[in-house]
């Protein structure tokens, strides 16, 4: 079956009214993987998704251009040496296409679409304290009751476009790089607009260059980009990782991000200026995000920030040929890296040809749209399209948005009121039996997704076997707890530039949205140390209760 998109729309349908153990809302890696573990530990799983179908983000950011930038050997499921031993990557840096045939293999592999509903979007989960459960409403009227809710909605999953005048005058078309539609777009010979200069507009820009009659880029933050380098997968380098796949995901998880890229383990200031030049240059032409891991204090300490980013500084000089163009490419005001660092494909270069403009909208502010384009200070600029590429109300606007109460009502939205709030980034204080995959507070965004989703699916899995196991049906983080937790990803980042940046990471995107640094920089290896140790010492810092009789419960353990 398919939806008016074209997109698949296969899945087991959800009753009117059903019960499971645990429901599942996202399938994208962390989501999937989540169905998966839970069904290995005999949990009653159901899980549902507002896509057509699995893959998450890849099955959203279809425009052209879209490419993962960790490396694909790396960015894929660890749990099954079957899986990685049959799969192949065709190139380095995988395409959106090939990263969704991939969720759409493991999907079908493991058959877990008979535990799955698609397009169905949840609009209210309120915590029903009487009975430990979660009473979840969807778009097309089903009502699911869950011993537990698991959140895997994705950190860049709640688009978000800019409040421009007059949008319904504009008589051509408009696009977001999230919402990208399923068929293609055909942008020959068109007067083309992109918002934006984030990672889908450095990756988008390019494309539509190539094919357009003029390109007109909108931008207002110049960012940092290293060139991809990327090149397809030799048959040698797929058998020598899936040969030593097992080592390879201990690495992984004993790295600080995921990823296994070797640094030389020194500062910045601890080497001559020939030295730094060339390590830089090494790692510049090798491509891809290695070039941030080459020394130790990139991101700690300013003096060797500045080396570094004056020389990815000059090297967009040395690219662009106009020297006013340059300047307005030239990243300001923010430390390299504290913003997410882009990779691209000649992304710089792009601004070398005859069709593609650059306009500087802090100088010429973008006020709204015409009947035929966009205004940008006291111009018009004639457009037939009009590209978003303005990123996502990130890490928290989809959960908010779902209408999820816990006790005593009070929604998730008004709990983050203030900013996000959560224990190890998976629970939070008065939302009992809910679970958050890759939640603010988590490594999350800044490390491998595909680890970080697997990670948490198996920690969460795990502790719901746990509870029942043992016969306790509540599991809720301890408000001491959580703010001890929420007190350590402050002070980590603050040994950090990353708060020097007025970033996604900080919510700086979002008009009115609360600053505060979101992701948890203290590293991968450290945090599933951490998890690890809270589910050895019996699932310390959460109250744990058996089944409720009515308004009170057994406490198996106390309060701390």
């Amino acid at each position: 079956m398919t939806a008016s998109d074209g997109s698949d729309t296969a899945g087991q349908a959800a009753p009117a009214q059903r019960q499971v153990e645990a429901l599942v809302i996202g399938l994208g890696f962390a989501g999937l993987s989540a169905v998966h573990q839970l069904r290995e530990r005999g949990v009653d799983v159901h899980a549902l998704d507002a896509a057509g179908g699995p893959g998450g983000i890849w099955y959203w950011n279809r425009y052209p251009g879209a490419r993962c930038d960790v490396q694909s050997l790396w960015y894929s499921y660890g749990f099954s040496d079957e899986l990685q031993q049959e799969w192949e990557w065709s190139e380095k840096y995988a395409r959106q296409p090939e990263i969704l045939r991939y969720a759409e293999h493991v999907t079908d592999r493991f058959d877990l679409r008979r535990d799955c509903t698609f397009s169905t979007r949840v609009t209210a989960a309120e915590f029903d304290a009487g009975a430990d459960r979660w009473e979840v409403v969807t778009d097309t009227g089903t009502r699911i009751r869950a011993r537990f809710l698991v959140t895997a909605t994705g950190c860049l999953s709640s688009s978000r476009i800019p409040e421009l005048t007059n949008a319904d005058a504009f008589r051509g078309r408009t696009f977001h790089t999230g919402q990208w539609p399923h068929q293609p777009v055909d942008f020959t010979g068109r007067r083309v607009g992109v918002i934006g200069t984030g990672s889908s507009g450095i990756q988008i820009i390019p494309m539509l260059a190539a094919v357009a009659d003029r390109l007109t880029v909108f931008q207002r933050t110049a960012n940092f980009s290293i060139p991809a380098r990327n090149r397809p997968y030799t048959p040698e380098e797929q058998r020598s990782v899936k040969a030593d796949y097992p080592g390879i995901r201990v690495a992984q998880r004993r790295s600080h991000a995921g990823a296994l890229h070797s640094g030389t383990g020194r500062s910045v200031l601890d080497v001559t200026q020939e030295q730094l030049a060339i390590e830089l240059e090494s790692r510049w032409e090798a491509g891809g995000t290695a070039f941030m891991g080459s020394f130790t204090d990139i991101l700690s300490d300013d003096r060797a920030n500045h080396l570094v980013a004056e020389f990815a500084r000059d090297k967009i000089r040395r690219i662009v040929t106009d020297p006013e163009t340059a300047e307005k490419l030239v990243p300001r005001g923010h430390p390299i890296g504290a913003k997410r660092i882009c990779v691209d494909d000649h992304y710089f270069e792009t601004f070398n040809r005859d069709n593609v403009d650059l306009v500087d909208v802090n100088a010429e502010a973008l006020s709204g749209f015409t009947e035929n384009g966009l205004c940008a200070g006291s111009r018009e600029i004639a457009l037939d399209d009009v590209v978003f590429a303005t990123g996502y109300d990130a890490m928290t606007g989809a959960l908010t948005r779902m209408g999820i109460r816990g006790r005593d009502g009070l929604s998730l939205e008004q709990a983050w009121r203030a900013g996000p709030r959560s224990y190890l980034g998976i629970a939070v204080h008065g939302f009992p039996n809910l679970f958050i995959a890759a939640g603010p507070g988590s490594p999350s965004v800044m490390v491998n997704g595909v680890m970080a989703g697997e990670q948490h699916a198996e920690w969460i899995a795990d502790a719901i076997a746990f509870l029942g196991a043992n016969g306790i049906s509540r599991i809720e983080a301890r408000r001491a707890d959580q703010d001890a937790w929420v007190q350590h990803v402050n002070d980590v980042a603050a040994k950090t530039l990353f708060p020097k940046a007025n970033s996604w990471y900080m919510g700086a995107n979002v008009p009115g949205k609360p600053r505060v640094f979101m992701p948890y920089t203290g590293g991968f290896n450290n945090y599933v140390d951490t998890c690890a140790r809270v589910a050895a010492d019996g699932y310390a810092g959460f109250d744990l209760s058996a089944q409720s009789t009515g308004a009170a419960a057994a406490r198996l353990r106390g309060s701390r």
